[in-house]
């Protein structure tokens, strides 16, 4: 597995995304043994990046997480969230004082029974902390030796600017992939400007990219995306276009279209890191594959003319940083 690197944080090309194994998208099919066993695959694939949060469960993401690397702590860029939990109380808001980061630091450090976090990311931008008072309180850990890089995820240019001005941003995590395509306008010009790094979570647009899901019915009633606007009514047969083009490249290519669609993302420069989450060995080496993918000029042209997916990211766009 090819290594690059995210501002100072040398990183494996592609990553793997741990949410999945908590039943964010529905219990059915949550077995923590196989998912234990794809971490451990991950690994001995070359992945490092490893990419956690502690609202994931909420809780019990990291607790998997941690007993998966025991053992094989010094192989694992481990990479987890703050922001939603923090409080002690354990109420789900948006918080990142100070208080509140150190809270959850440490709790997280227990959690993943390690002694350093080594990418710590403001899950969202908190609107009622300044962010330099956040970024301060992630300063005092990271001289204490409790966390090594920190991170931000969704948060806009002029946030990412002057949380910069505090302390090294080293990467921005926020949704990207071939129907979530918003990074382009200002994020990566911001970042490559700075010499931060990008992780592109949900490169499969939450396995839609893959071509499984061609009907909502599809979708469990306790999987997250039941309240994706893009999964429902028009904007999922419009967007089912996008499935069938991603489709044709594939075929054309001799891939699958999760190969296709994270080749695409690759081909967008070496410091764009996607993370795609599975919980199963078998998807697992199928993303990793795409790192041998090699996609023509003009199937990348053909992916990159794809329009813009319908409907909004989240149902509730409020807990997203878009201030320019």
């Amino acid at each position: 597995m090819k290594r690059v690197e995210l501002g100072d944080l040398e990183v494996s090309r592609i990553g793997l995304g741990c949410m999945g194994m908590a039943a964010i998208y529905g219990r059915q099919g949550v077995d923590d043994a196989e998912s234990v066993r794809t971490v451990h695959r991950a690994l001995d694939l070359g992945v490092t990046l490893l990419d956690t949060a502690e609202v994931y469960g909420p809780y019990t993401n990291e607790e998997l997480v941690g007993r998966a690397i025991a053992g094989r702590r010094d192989h694992v860029v481990l990479a987890t969230k703050f922001g939603y939990l923090s409080q002690p109380s354990g109420r789900q808001a948006l918080d990142s004082s100070p208080a509140s980061v150190r809270h959850a630091v440490e709790g997280s450090l227990r959690r993943l029974g390690t002694d350093h976090i080594d990418l710590c990311i403001q899950h969202r931008v908190d609107p009622d902390t300044p962010i330099e008072e956040t970024m301060g309180a992630l300063k005092e850990l990271v001289t204490e030796g409790k966390i090594r890089h920190i991170g931000l995820s969704e948060a806009a240019p002029e946030t990412i600017r002057r949380a910069h001005a505090v302390h090294p941003v080293t990467a921005l995590q926020t949704e990207y992939s071939l129907w979530a395509r918003e990074p382009e306008d200002e994020i990566l010009p911001t970042l490559r400007d700075l010499d931060i790094g990008f992780i592109g979570y949900a490169p499969l647009g939450r396995g839609f990219l893959t071509g499984t899901i061609r009907d909502s019915g599809q979708i469990a009633e306790d999987d997250f995306r039941k309240t994706d606007p893009r999964f429902s009514g028009a904007n999922l047969e419009a967007n089912l276009r996008i499935a069938d083009e991603v489709k044709a490249v594939a075929d054309d290519a001799g891939a699958t279209p999760a190969q296709v669609a994270l080749a695409w993302l690759l081909a967008q420069g070496e410091d764009v890191v996607p993370i795609p989450g599975t919980k199963r060995v078998s998807r697992l080496e199928e993303d990793i594959a795409a790192t041998c993918v090699r996609l023509t000029r003009p199937q990348l042209q053909r992916l990159q003319s794809l329009s813009a997916s319908h409907g909004d990211r989240y149902g509730d766009m409020s807990d997203i940083d878009q201030h320019t």
